[in-house]
C-alpha cells in the first residue's frame, strides 16, 4: 500500500500526538486519533499556559538540529492557522560560570553558531532589573527563544488535522495496541476494535498503563507551576524574556501572555513521583512552595513571593532524560514517542513529523540516533 493511502492510528492527542495527527493528515494518510479526554485537556503534561521555546540547549547539543526542524514547523502551523502559538521574546540563561550546564550552553552555542548575547552585570542591572544575579554568574541571552502556548497549540494542531481529513475520537480511552500477524495494528477501545496499517502511540504519563511490558522505564512525576504578581507594573517597553536559572536554586520562568504575572517551574529533583496517573494529587501543600519562595526572594525581588495561582501536571522521565522515539521492539508498525522529561513541547512539531516519517516510510532523515528505540538497551 502506498504511503499516501496508509491508515494510521494516533493514540493520544496531546503534546506530540496532536502534531503527529497534523503531519500525517498533511501527507495524505487516513488518520484516526484517540484521546481519553480531548485535545488541550489539563490532566497531563500539555498545560500551564506557556512553555519555554529555546534554541540554545543546556543539556545536550544533539537536540539543536531537531529544534531547528521544529522551528520551521512552528512557523508553518502558525501560517496555516493564523494563530499565534509561539512568541519569540528571547530567553536568558543564568548561573555560575563554572556550572556544568552553563558550560554546555557556551559549548553548544559555539558548535552550532547560535544567535546569542553575553550580558555583563552592569548591563544586566540596567536592561533586566527584574533579575538579581550573583557574583560570578554568567548570563547569556538566547535571541531565538521565547514561549509557546501549549493548550492553544494542541487544540490548533488537532483542528488543523481534522480540516485535512483526520478523525478524532474524543473521550475514547485506548485499552490495547496489538500487532497483527503479517503486518498492521489493532486498536481496542471499550466499544470496538479497529485495524490500521500503523499506529503512532503518544500516551504521555499513561505509557505504563497502555504498554505494561515496555522494555524501558518511564517514571511519572508530578510537576507544579506557580504564578506570581510583581510589586509594580513593568514599563510598557520593558523586555520580558523567558529565563532559566542554574545553580543552587535552579528554576525556570516565563512571563505570562497577559503581560502581568510570571510563571515559575522547578526541575525534576523537586517533583514527586506519581504511582497512578489516574489518581493525580492536585493539592499543593504549603511546604511545596518553599523552593519557589526562596527563588523569588533571592533572584526575582520584583515579585511578590506568594503565588496567586498554582497548577499541577504530570511529566514522564526516562533514566537518561532522553525520550523514546521509534518502533516498539519486534513491531515496526507501532511507533512510540514517550518520556520527553519535560522537554517535549519545543520539539513537538518536529517529533510529530518524525512520527509521520516512521509510520509512513519506516525511516526518517532527522538525526534521532541518540533518542531512537532501535537497539536501545536502557531508557
Amino acid at each position: 500500500m502506498s504511503a499516501a493511502r496508509k491508515r494510521v492510528a494516533v493514540v493520544g492527542t496531546g503534546t506530540v500526538g496532536s502534531q503527529a495527527a497534523w503531519r500525517l493528515a498533511a501527507r495524505g494518510a487516513e488518520v484516526v486519533a484517540y484521546d481519553r479526554f480531548a485535545p488541550g485537556h489539563d490532566r497531563s503534561a500539555a498545560g500551564g499556559e506557556t512553555r519555554v521555546f529555546r534554541s540554545v540547549q543546556s543539556d545536550d547539543g544533539r537536540y539543536v538540529p531537531l529544534v531547528r526542524h521544529a522551528d520551521t514547523l512552528w512557523k508553518q502551523l502558525q501560517a496555516e492557522t493564523g494563530r499565534e502559538l509561539r512568541r519569540l521574546t528571547g530567553a536568558l540563561f543564568m548561573g555560575p560560570a563554572d556550572d556544568p550546564e552553563m558550560r554546555t550552553v557556551m559549548d553548544v552555542i559555539a558548535e552550532h553558531g547560535l544567535d546569542h548575547e553575553v550580558i555583563d552585570a552592569e548591563a544586566m542591572a540596567k536592561r533586566f532589573p527584574q533579575f538579581r544575579v550573583d557574583d560570578g554568574d554568567l548570563v547569556v541571552l538566547d535571541r531565538h527563544a521565547g514561549f509557546v502556548r501549549p493548550e492553544l497549540t494542541v487544540q490548533t494542531a488537532a483542528r488543523r488535522a481534522e480540516e485535512l481529513g483526520a478523525r478524532i475520537r474524543r473521550y475514547t480511552p485506548v485499552r490495547e495496541v496489538t500487532p497483527v500477524a503479517g503486518g498492521g495494528v489493532e486498536i481496542r477501545t471499550d466499544t470496538d476494535t479497529e485495524r490500521f496499517d500503523a499506529a503512532v502511540v503518544t500516551p504521555g504519563p499513561w505509557v505504563g498503563d497502555l504498554l505494561p511490558d515496555l522494555p524501558w522505564e518511564v517514571s511519572v512525576y508530578r510537576a507544579i507551576s506557580a504564578w506570581f504578581l510583581p510589586h509594580e507594573d513593568h514599563p510598557a517597553d520593558a523586555e520580558r524574556p523567558a529565563f532559566i536559572r542554574r545553580g543552587d536554586i535552579p528554576f525556570y520562568g516565563i512571563p505570562s501572555p497577559d503581560g502581568l504575572t510570571v510563571k515559575l517551574g522547578l526541575p525534576q529533583a523537586h517533583h514527586k513521583p506519581v504511582d497512578d496517573p489516574n489518581r493525580l494529587n492536585r493539592t499543593v501543600a504549603p511546604e511545596e512552595l518553599e523552593t519557589f519562595t526562596a527563588a523569588v526572594r533571592r533572584h526575582l525581588p520584583g515579585l511578590n513571593p506568594d503565588p496567586v495561582r498554582l497548577t499541577v501536571f504530570m511529566e514522564g522521565y526516562t533514566d537518561s532524560t532522553r525520550p523514546l522515539v521509534g518502533p516498539l521492539p519486534g513491531c515496526d508498525d507501532i511507533v512510540l514517542l514517550a518520556g520527553f522529561s519535560g522537554q517535549g513541547f519545543k520539539l513537538s512539531p518536529a517529533m510529530g513529523d518524525i512520527a509521520a516519517d516512521l509510520a509512513l516510510e519506516g525511516r526518517t532523515s532527522q538525526p534521532i540516533d541518540f533518542v531512537t528505540t532501535n537497539g536501545r538497551a536502557a531508557a
